[in-house]
């Protein structure tokens, strides 16, 4: 801590700031590292997991994003000046993502609300492919244009997994979930018995593909008839992401399910909740347990 708090005065001097850019540098700094001796973490030894955990912690303390980002700024800038100096070997700071000021993030619906707008009970052709389709959207993640493109035979090892073709025509493979496989067996018997000339799983009632502005619309109806706030496709796939952080924690995983081509674009999840998250980290990391309630800052 010593050598770092002296490396922090040879960067100010170097710098030649103001006094109250100073100021606010020793303040952001000597945050950071009083967070790291609070969780025993030696300031040699961080990764980019630590500064999760801090930002976190910013976020808990009340900070908004403006000043996170202050924060993530003059961290980044400090390390980048211990780098260059040979005084670390690797800058975790280099590839933190700042909070933008007034994002907008992505609106996802609690878990309650999902069961919500699910438990309806199919009475017609219509009704029984939306569940299908609905089901499928939030047990996979699918986008609502990649939804509409899975034929039957995307599917393999009995329906419990499905094959999409994503942006950039790449394609994954992803696991279906039981209410989405059986609400899809019986979508499947429904529309077998009137459909089959085309190979698309979703169709309208004469056999063609239906489309995203009718799956759009179909789904603003059901969410209002269910006594709900209107409901995208979209909102559906947020939710996925966002429920599955929650549980697990595992942004790399949602990564390849969603079908980001960037972990950047994946991290706005961690925006979404960070009080769960900050449960999950405490939890689950070996330095960010808490001993007792007295450890925070």
């Amino acid at each position: 801590m010593d050598e770092l708090k002296k490396s922090l005065k040879d960067f100010l001097r170097i710098k030649n700031y103001s006094e109250h850019t100073i100021s606010n540098y020793e303040r952001d700094v000597n945050r950071f590292l009083k967070y790291l001796s609070e969780k025993k973490i030696d300031p040699n030894e961080i990764s980019t997991s630590i500064i999760t955990g801090w930002i976190i912690f910013l976020r808990k303390s009340g900070l908004g994003n403006r000043s996170i980002q202050r924060n993530i700024s003059s961290l980044k800038n400090f390390y980048k000046f211990l780098f260059k100096s040979g005084a670390i070997d690797t800058n975790y700071f280099e590839s933190v993502q700042s909070p933008k000021i007034g994002e907008t993030l992505p609106k996802a619906l609690s878990p309650e609300d999902v069961e919500k707008l699910l438990s309806f009970e199919p009475k017609t052709f219509s009704d029984a492919r939306d569940k299908a389709f609905l089901e499928l959207l939030y047990s996979s993640g699918l986008r609502v244009s990649e939804a509409i493109n899975v034929d039957i035979a995307s599917f393999e090892s009995d329906l419990n997994f499905v094959k999409v073709l994503g942006k950039g025509n790449k394609q994954r493979l992803l696991p279906v979930g039981k209410y989405a496989k059986d609400a899809i067996l019986a979508w499947l018997e429904i529309r077998n018995k009137n459909i089959n000339s085309t190979d698309a799983l979703f169709t309208n009632k004469y056999g063609n593909r239906i489309s995203v502005r009718a799956m759009q619309q179909r789904i603003y109806k059901i969410s209002i008839a269910q006594g709900m706030s209107p409901v995208s496709p979209h909102m559906l796939r947020h939710s996925f992401a966002t429920h599955i952080l929650e549980s697990s924690g595992d942004l790399r995983s949602i990564q390849e399910m969603l079908g980001h081509s960037s972990l950047s674009t994946t991290q706005i999840y961690t925006k979404l909740n960070f009080q769960q998250l900050a449960k999950i980290y405490d939890k689950s990391h070996p330095h960010g347990k808490k001993e007792n309630k007295t450890n925070n800052i």
